[in-house]
């Protein structure tokens, strides 16, 4: 038979719910037969783990390269959301991503941007309106709407935010939520609008609540917001309402574990292997309407063999009956040719601070991507290390006269700087630092290299350069999570007290997760969905 192979193995099936002995026959890339036997080897196959909500862009990798270690880890299958390239560089951007990831094995499943910018008060390459997005849900490898941010505009009854999503809803295609702390009569009107999904709760109350009006849960351990621990107890009581996620994970994270450190994790708390397979396999398949497999006659010949159901070391990856886990192919890739208005000039950055009155200060939680506001007084400088207060610059990349100042409490550092390119959603050059060379010259690295992320120590600059959009680079990424493990390592020894500072620098600007964020335009308060005075009231 032509491309015909088997394996054998004990075979866990995740809708009949059984394991048995079982030897799969599979051609051309679909399973054609399984037969059940006394024999055996001792390995399981079980289906593909899939991410259900992830950005490629944060893993600072192009599709092909973060498919290698997604792979590794038994991924078979990403629903990615590309709204960070779509930002900077349009419709142009998500086709560059849908082209790269052709290249792949990885099975990649797109949705179209529907936040471009995030927010009204936000900035970006080309702003998508329904016309825009239409564009893009008519392509085949686009299965959904992404994450709809406007909460306030689809509550509201936005003219244009309910023209998206009824753009989806002729194309029958599910529609992605980010309700982060919504509840009540809003949460309400945001669900009945179509929504489907979400990713934000960071509390089980909130899941629970969302889930009573129809919502999938995401479970979220990404590297800046770890949501697991909360929301675990879902698995249990209601495993055909949640998935697992990713939604950020920088190349360190990934090299260590993907999908599978979910998985391992609520085994080792007690969860029946089928609610976890259900939660990391077959709802995003169902609910996305995915070309997966599932370990079924007729099915694609996509799943995963391990040594055992409790640490899922992954000892081989199929996808489409093909064994990829080792594949080592040339993605030689140059950054795109095409213009795009993305401007990483050098100016004179003032950084004046005014004093003598109480202010606002954006204050950190660890593990989340939701801030506090802090309410005291600082030094004429801006900075109190006594108070763990430092200074943020968001400098725009679509308007180089914008540049917003504030204060920033949680980093723990006490010398240099931070630096990236990377701030979600718009992506405008972000930096934090304890003094206002060590931010410029931290900001420097950035314009000269086009992009990037960097940590100037006061004497020294270490970097890592991201030549696509100044989001990606095309480098293996073991080479990648070395660079990236180099700069947070000495961060982290210089005082920085957070896991993922980067990552979490990263979203200080993102006016759609409350509470208090800094953007090119001034300081906002997102319960508000309003600029307001960095003096406190």
């Amino acid at each position: 038979m032509k491309n015909s192979n088997s394996i054998s193995g004990k075979l866990v099936d995740p809708i009949g719910r059984r394991t048995v002995n079982a030897k799969i026959y599979f051609q051309d890339g679909v399973i054609t037969q399984i037969d059940e036997s006394l024999d055996a080897e001792n390995v399981y196959i079980i289906p593909g783990f899939v991410d259900s909500h992830v950005h490629i862009e944060s893993s600072l990798l192009v599709p092909t390269r973060f498919a290698q270690a997604a792979i590794k880890n038994g991924t078979v299958a990403v629903v990615a959301d590309p709204h960070e390239v779509a930002n900077v560089a349009g419709i142009e951007g998500v086709r560059f991503m849908i082209e790269n990831a052709r290249q792949s094995k990885l099975k990649f499943f797109f949705g179209a941007p529907s936040c471009v910018p995030a927010s009204p008060v936000d900035e970006c390459f080309e702003p998508f309106t329904s016309r825009e997005v239409a564009k893009l849900l008519d392509l085949p490898e686009v299965t959904h709407l992404a994450e709809m941010m406007n909460f306030p505009g689809v509550i509201n009854g936005n003219t244009e935010v309910h023209s998206i999503l009824s753009e989806a809803k002729a194309r029958n295609k599910p529609i992605d939520g980010h309700a982060p702390g919504l509840s009540g009569e809003k949460l309400t009107k945001y669900v009945s609008a179509g929504i489907t999904t979400d990713h934000e709760c960071f509390t089980l109350e909130e899941a629970k609540k969302k889930i009573e009006l129809g919502m999938k849960v995401l479970i979220r351990e990404g590297s800046a917001a770890k949501n697991f621990d909360a929301l675990h107890p879902i698995i249990g009581q209601n495993p055909s309402m949640a998935m697992f996620c990713t939604d950020d994970c920088h190349p360190d994270e990934l090299m260590g574990g993907h999908i599978n450190k979910h998985v391992r994790k609520a085994i080792a708390l007690g969860y029946d292997i089928f609610d976890v397979l259900q939660v990391a396999s077959v709802n995003p398949v169902n609910h996305y309407r995915l070309n997966v497999g599932l370990l079924q006659v007729g099915q694609p010949a996509d799943f995963i063999v391990v040594d055992n159901l409790n640490d899922f070391n992954v000892l081989s990856t199929y996808i489409k009956g093909v064994n990829v886990t080792n594949f080592e192919e040339d993605y030689a890739v140059k950054p795109p040719l095409f213009s795009f208005p993305n401007h990483f000039d050098h100016q004179k950055i003032k950084l004046d601070f005014p004093s003598g009155k109480p202010v606002k200060v954006i204050k950190v939680i660890e593990g989340e991507l939701i801030t506090e506001t802090l309410k005291t007084s600082v030094p004429g400088s801006g900075y109190d290390f006594d108070k763990d207060i430092l200074k943020i610059v968001v400098l725009s990349r679509y308007n180089p006269n914008n540049i917003g100042v504030g204060l920033i409490n949680g980093f723990g550092m006490r010398k240099g700087a931070i630096a990236a390119s990377i701030a979600h959603d718009s992506h405008h050059i972000v930096a934090i630092g304890a003094n206002d060379d060590s931010i410029v010259r931290a900001i420097d690295y950035i314009i000269k290299n086009r992009g990037g992320m960097c940590y100037y120590d006061g004497n020294e600059t270490m970097g890592l350069a991201l030549p696509f959009f100044g989001l990606m680079t095309n480098v293996d990424v073991s080479d990648a999570a070395k660079e990236y493990s180099l700069i947070n390592k000495k961060l982290k020894a210089d005082g920085c007290k957070l896991h993922a500072p980067f990552m979490t620098m990263a979203f200080m600007s993102l006016s759609v997760i409350p509470h208090l964020k800094l953007t090119p335009a001034g300081l906002f308060d997102v319960d508000r969905f309003s600029l307001t005075s960095i003096f406190a009231e």
